[in-house]
Order: C-alpha cells, then sequence, then structure tokens
C-alpha cells in the first residue's frame, strides 16, 4: 500500500508540478492557426458568400438556427457589412498573432471565437478538417501553448536575461490594456445581450478575464510564493487536462473513422478509393487521379492500409516505435489527399492534429534545423535555444500577463 501511495503522490506532483509536451502543444498552435489563417486568406474574395451578408444562408436563418441549437457566433451580434468586415478582418489578425505566439493566452480565445462565430454562421459550408478545427480551437484555449517556439517565450527568456545581468526590467502595459479592452467589450456585450449564443463560451471568456486579472495581481502584490504556486499548479492542471483531451480526440476520430469504414461494402472489397478518384469536385488533378487509380492491386492496398491504420493507431500508442511509424503513414497519406483529392486544409488540420503525437527528440531537431535554416537566410549567427532537461517536464521561464 505504501508503494502504492508512493507512485500516486509522485503522479499528482508531476501532473501538477508542470505542463507536459510544452514543443507538441506548440506544434498544435502552429499547426491550427496556420490553417485556419491560409483558409481564411484563401477565402477572402469570397468571404461575403461563404459568411457574410451575401451567402445564401442568410441571416434570417442563421438566428433560427441558433436559437435551437444555442450555437455560438458573434456574427450574429449584427448584419452589419462593416461589421462583417472588421470581424473578418480580426479572425486574420488573431490567427497570424497565434501563429507567432504572441500573447498566447489571450490571442487563443480569441481565435475560438473567431472559428466558432465563422463556422457556426455558416455551418453547411464545412468538413471534417472544420470539425476538427472547431474541436480543437476550444481546447487549446486551456493550454499553456507558447512555452517555446513563440513570441512570448522569447520575451520572457530575455526579461529572465535582463534580471540576471541586474539591468530594470520595464514593467507588462500591453497585457493590462489587452485585459481592459477586452473587459469593456465583454460588458458592452452583455449589457446589450449580444452575448453570441449559448452560455458556455462567453462563461470561458468571463472566466479567462477574471483568470488573467487574478494572475497578474498575484504576481504583482503577492507577498509569499505560496499564491502563485497555487495559480500555476491550477494553469498546469488545465493544460495536462487539455493535452490528454486532443489526444484522446484524435485517436476517437481515427477509430470511429475506421470502424464506420469497415461496415461499408466498397471498404470491405477494396474498391473505396477508387470512386473519390474519379469525381470532378475531388479530381484537381484528373491525369494524376487517373494515374493512381489505373492500377486496381494499388488501389486495393491503399483501401485496406487506410483501414488498418486508422483502426490500429489508438492501439499502437503503447509501442513508441509502432506509433512512430503509423504517425509518418498518417501524415503522409493526409499529404496525398491534399494533393490528389485537393483537400488541403482538411489535410492540415489532420495533420496539425497528428502532431501531438510527434517524439520530442524529433521536435528539438526540427527546430535545430529550423533555427540553422534561418540563420543562413538572413546570414546571422543563430541564437541559442533553450534546452529542456527532461522532455516531459520542460521549465520554461514563466510568462507575463496575457500570455
Amino acid at each position: 500500500m505504501s508503494r502504492l501511495a508512493l507512485c500516486l503522490s509522485r503522479a499528482i506532483a508531476r501532473v501538477t508540478g508542470s505542463a507536459f509536451g510544452p514543443y507538441q502543444t506548440a506544434v498544435v498552435r502552429i499547426g491550427f492557426a496556420a490553417t485556419w489563417l491560409l483558409f481564411l486568406l484563401r477565402e477572402y474574395p469570397h468571404r461575403q458568400e461563404l459568411y457574410g451578408p451575401d451567402g445564401p444562408w442568410s441571416f434570417g436563418l442563421a438566428q433560427q438556427l441558433t436559437s435551437d441549437n444555442h450555437a455560438f457566433t458573434a456574427l450574429l451580434s449584427s448584419d452589419s457589412r462593416l461589421f462583417f468586415e472588421v470581424f473578418y478582418f480580426l479572425a486574420v489578425l488573431t490567427s497570424a498573432l497565434l501563429l507567432l505566439g504572441w500573447r498566447t493566452r489571450t490571442t487563443s480565445l480569441l481565435f475560438m471565437v473567431g472559428v466558432l462565430s465563422l463556422q457556426n454562421r455558416s455551418v453547411f459550408v464545412g468538413d471534417g478538417g472544420d470539425n476538427v478545427l472547431h474541436l480543437m480551437s476550444f481546447y487549446l484555449v486551456f493550454t499553456r501553448c507558447g512555452q517555446v517556439w513563440s513570441l512570448d517565450a522569447r520575451r520572457a527568456v530575455r526579461a529572465s536575461a535582463a534580471r540576471a545581468r541586474g539591468e530594470f526590467v520595464a514593467p507588462d502595459r500591453v497585457g493590462p490594456a489587452l485585459w481592459a479592452v477586452s473587459g469593456l467589450l465583454l460588458v458592452a456585450a452583455a449589457l446589450t445581450g449580444r452575448t453570441g449564443g449559448g452560455w458556455l463560451v462567453p462563461a470561458l471568456m468571463w472566466a479567462t478575464w477574471a483568470g488573467a486579472a487574478l494572475w497578474w495581481a498575484v504576481g504583482r502584490w503577492a507577498r509569499t510564493a505560496e499564491p502563485r504556486i497555487l495559480l500555476d499548479v491550477i494553469a498546469n492542471i488545465l493544460h495536462n487536462g487539455a493535452l490528454f483531451v486532443i489526444m484522446a480526440e484524435a485517436c476517437l476520430i481515427y477509430a470511429t473513422a475506421g470502424w464506420y469504414k469497415i461496415q461499408g461494402s466498397r471498404w470491405q472489397d477494396g474498391t473505396a478509393v477508387y470512386y473519390p478518384l474519379h469525381l470532378d469536385y475531388f479530381s484537381p488533378w484528373p491525369a494524376l487521379a487517373d494515374l493512381l487509380s489505373a492500377n486496381g492491386t494499388m488501389v486495393m492496398l491503399v483501401t485496406y492500409g487506410t483501414v488498418i491504420v486508422q483502426v490500429a493507431f489508438p492501439f499502437t500508442l503503447f509501442n513508441r516505435r509502432v506509433k512512430n511509424v503509423l504517425l509518418a503513414a498518417m501524415m503522409t497519406e493526409h499529404a496525398v489527399i491534399a494533393v490528389v483529392l485537393g483537400l488541403p486544409f482538411f489535410s492540415l488540420a489532420m495533420i496539425a492534429a497528428d502532431s501531438v503525437f510527434l517524439p520530442t527528440s524529433f521536435l528539438l531537431g526540427l527546430g535545430g534545423w529550423a533555427v540553422r535554416a534561418r540563420a543562413r537566410v538572413f546570414r546571422r549567427g543563430a541564437p541559442s535555444l533553450p534546452r529542456p532537461r527532461s522532455p516531459e517536464a520542460d521549465e520554461q521561464p514563466r510568462v507575463g500577463f496575457g500570455a
């Protein structure tokens, strides 16, 4: 019993003492922010038809639907064209800022608001990739996704180095300004009754706003370290819980997709891959599709291989080597789908979700390669990257208010 209690206490200390997977969550943040940003930029000429006043799914129809399903969307606060244009621009801006890792605690929340608002405004123009992005944008709010590979981390490292040299570090002014502006917007939305529908997302925004104020107040006025440690423990628990949910969601997606495929007759006889290759909607390169579908044996192997990989992947998490092999196979498959079937954003969303399972050693090597490539491009020395003592318990300098 004492050994069990010791193991349990160690597990609790590990879960509460550090935020797991700093590099994995950073890659997930970058992947989904880049996917949404590229989608918004590509659809910018068609934004009015997809999500704006000129769309076939009118403002009135969207109001009727959200009144029934209570889906959150800030775009139903006004049917003004100017309001839509400003909101679309802010959605692009927050995606770019989250990609760079600037004030990730705030921008991740705004990123979620942008994703949910646009997708719930016109629910019939999305695909499976939009559903994945919809879910992951909500989970990212609870993660500490700016620990590494972000402007927040770089600012924290520079501030820590300046304190170590005995230099004066100016107090953060951008964070409190963001907090004040967001508070005014929340109060205005509450007073006018334009909270976007439902209660979950507005409650999350209020909780994040209050939590940011508490974090800043404790960091500035607390005389002992215990309040800050308590808040840090709560943040670690939320992060690790959200990271577990992201991993479970990815496994659930592949498991359900694989088992549903098994029930289909076309997947059972090995011909399911053949038919999408001959649909005009999924054939941006007809010659390439004809080349791939010309070999019946290859089509059958790809069909069965897809089912096997999707069904088996959740069970391979217990074996690191097998998991890495199947992970590479799935990412390659999504890359092929992006080119052959013309579904780049669906593939990017799935690859971003798969990235949560990438090994830390591979991500560290990828980060080092990126730094060396940047140094060659700009012809200057690459800055040294802080290397964690443990891949799973990376103690990064604490990021300031709003990050």
